[in-house]
C-alpha cells in the first residue's frame, strides 16, 4: 500500500523489492538502485536531502555514477567548480586549526559533521543558501543547540565557503549569496533559548568550600578574587607566576586567552589575598608545571581518606604510593580542563548535601563559570564598571554588563527605599530624605 505524503516529522524508510532498493512518496516509487550498494544509500540520501528542502515537490535526484536507474535530470553546469564540500572542510580544518584555539576547532568540527552529512558530495559549488538552511533545520530537529549557537555554526558554515572562495574553489556568487542568511531570531519555533548565566551567593561558595580539598578550594578562590575564566585558571603555570621585588604585586602574565585580537596580552596583578592562596602551590615546583594540579588533589583526597583508617599502611602500600608519585600514569594529567574543574565542584556539593542534618536546606547545583559573573558584579558595585571591564578583559562595557548584575542590584536597592509622593501617609520624594541608594 502507498505511504502517506512526508509531513515533516517522519521521512519514508528505504525498502526492497526483488533486489532494487526505493522509498515511497506522494503515491510513488522512487528507486535509488542495487540495494546493498554504496550507490543506493547515496541516492537515498541525496533523496532526503531533496524531501527536507522541498517536502511538496522535492527537486529530481541526480544518481551517482554505477546506478542502474536511469538519470533524467540535467548535467551540471559547465562553471561548477569540481571540489567536492567534503574535501572543502577537509581543507579548511588542515589550513586552521594551527591558528584556531581548541574550542573554535571543535565548533567547527560540530558545524562540519552536519554539512557533511548532507551535502558532503556535492560540488562546493551547487552549495546554496537553502541548502544551508536545510542543514540548519536539523541542527534545530536535533535539539543539541541552543538558537545563538545554531547561529553561530551557521555563521562557521559560511565561512568555510568564504574562505573557500578567497582560494578560488568557491565561485564568488556562492559566498555572496551565502553571506546573505540571517539569524535565527529570538522566539523562532522549534528552538530554545538558555537562561541568563546567574551569579553564585557568597552564601553558596562558602558553604562548597566546607567539603572542597585544598587544591579545589584554593581554585574556587582565586577565580572567584580575579574573574578569570576555568580555561585561564586551569592554564596557570608556575613559570607565569611573576613574583617582582615589589612584594605588594604579583602578576599572571595569559598569553593565550579568548579576547587575544582585541586587547592583546592580558596580564593580571596579584594582590597580597590571591598570594596567599597561590603560595602553597609554587613551591617546588618547576616553571611548566601546573599551580593547581588534579594528581595533587587526587593525593589530598587520599590522605584524607587515609586518615580514619584503622589499621596504619603497609610498607608495600607505601612503596606504590611513592611510585606512582615518582611516575604519575596517564589517567590523570598534570593540568585540569573546564569540564574536570566543573566535575570536582559538582563532587564537593554532592558530599556536601550527602553530609546534611534534617532540615538543611541543600547546596543548589553551580559551575564554576558562574564565578565570574560573581565577580563582574561584586568589581562593578566596589569599583565601576570601567574596573569590572579591565579586570574581566572585555572588548567592551557592553559585554561586561551582561555578565554583572550591578545594575539590577541597585535597582533593588532603589526599589527598597522607594516611597509614593501621592500617598499622604508617606513623605513627600522618590527616595528617603537622607539620600541613601
Amino acid at each position: 500500500m502507498p505511504k502517506l505524503n512526508y509531513n515533516g516529522n517522519r521521512l519514508p524508510k528505504m525498502c526492497d523489492d526483488r533486489g532494487r532498493a526505493f522509498a515511497w512518496h506522494n503515491g510513488k516509487r522512487h528507486y535509488f538502485g542495487v540495494s546493498g550498494t554504496p550507490g543506493a544509500d547515496e541516492n537515498y540520501r541525496r533523496f532526503k536531502i531533496a524531501l527536507l528542502e522541498n517536502p511538496i515537490k522535492p527537486a529530481p535526484v541526480r544518481k551517482v555514477e554505477g546506478s542502474p536507474v536511469p538519470d533524467s535530470s540535467p548535467p551540471p553546469d559547465a562553471g561548477t567548480g569540481d571540489m567536492l564540500v567534503a574535501k572543502l572542510a577537509v581543507e579548511f580544518l588542515k589550513y586552521h586549526t594551527p591558528r584556531l584555539n581548541k574550542t573554535d576547532v571543535q565548533h567547527f568540527h560540530t558545524a562540519i559533521a552536519f554539512l557533511v552529512e548532507m551535502f558532503g558530495s556535492l560540488s562546493v559549488n551547487e552549495i546554496s543558501p537553502k541548502k544551508i538552511r536545510t542543514v540548519r533545520d536539523q541542527m534545530i530537529q536535533s535539539g543539541r543547540f541552543c538558537r545563538r549557537t545554531i547561529n553561530v555554526n551557521v555563521a562557521k558554515l559560511v565561512r568555510i565557503f568564504v574562505w573557500g572562495c578567497e582560494e578560488e574553489w568557491v565561485t564568488s556568487s556562492v559566498a555572496g549569496a551565502l553571506k546573505m542568511i540571517k539569524n535565527l531570531p529570538q522566539g523562532e519555533p522549534d528552538t530554545f533559548d538558555h537562561p541568563e548565566r546567574e551569579d553564585v551567593p557568597d552564601e553558596v561558595i562558602r558553604r562548597t568550600l566546607a567539603g572542597c580539598r585544598p587544591t579545589l578550594a584554593a581554585m574556587i578562590q582565586v577565580q572567584y578574587l580575579l574573574g578569570l575564566r576555568p580555561s585561564e585558571l586551569c592554564r596557570m603555570t608556575v613559570g607565569s607566576i611573576k613574583q617582582t621585588k615589589d612584594s605588594e604585586l604579583w602578576y599572571y602574565d595569559l598569553e593565550h586567552h579568548k579576547t587575544r585580537k582585541y586587547i592583546g596580552k592580558k596580564v593580571i596583578p596579584l594582590g597580597k589575598p590571591v598570594q596567599k592562596l597561590l603560595e602553597p602551590f609554587l613551591s617546588g615546583k618547576v616553571a611548566g608545571q601546573a599551580v593547581f594540579s588534579p594528581r595533587q588533589a587526587i593525593r589530598e583526597h587520599n590522605e584524607r581518606r587515609r586518615e580514619g583508617n584503622q589499621t596504619p599502611m603497609t610498607p608495600a602500600r607505601e612503596e606504590r604510593d611513592r611510585q606512582r608519585a615518582e611516575k604519575p600514569t596517564d589517567r590523570i594529567g598534570e593540568f585540569y580542563d573546564r569540564d574536570s574543574y566543573r566535575r570536582a565542584v559538582e563532587y564537593a556539593i554532592k558530599q556536601v548535601n550527602k553530609g546534611l542534618q534534617r532540615g538543611e536546606k541543600p547546596i543548589p547545583m553551580w559551575t564554576p563559570y558562574r564565578l565570574r559573573n560573581s565577580a563582574a558584579t561584586t568589581i562593578e558595585l566596589n569599583n565601576g564598571l570601567d574596573a569590572a571591564q579591565a579586570q574581566l578583559g572585555h572588548k567592551s562595557a557592553d559585554m561586561t554588563r551582561r555578565y554583572s548584575k550591578a545594575q539590577l542590584r541597585k535597582r533593588e536597592q532603589l526599589a527598597r527605599v522607594q516611597v509614593n509622593p501621592f500617598d499622604e501617609n508617606e513623605s513627600t520624594g522618590l527616595t528617603n530624605p537622607k539620600g541613601d541608594v
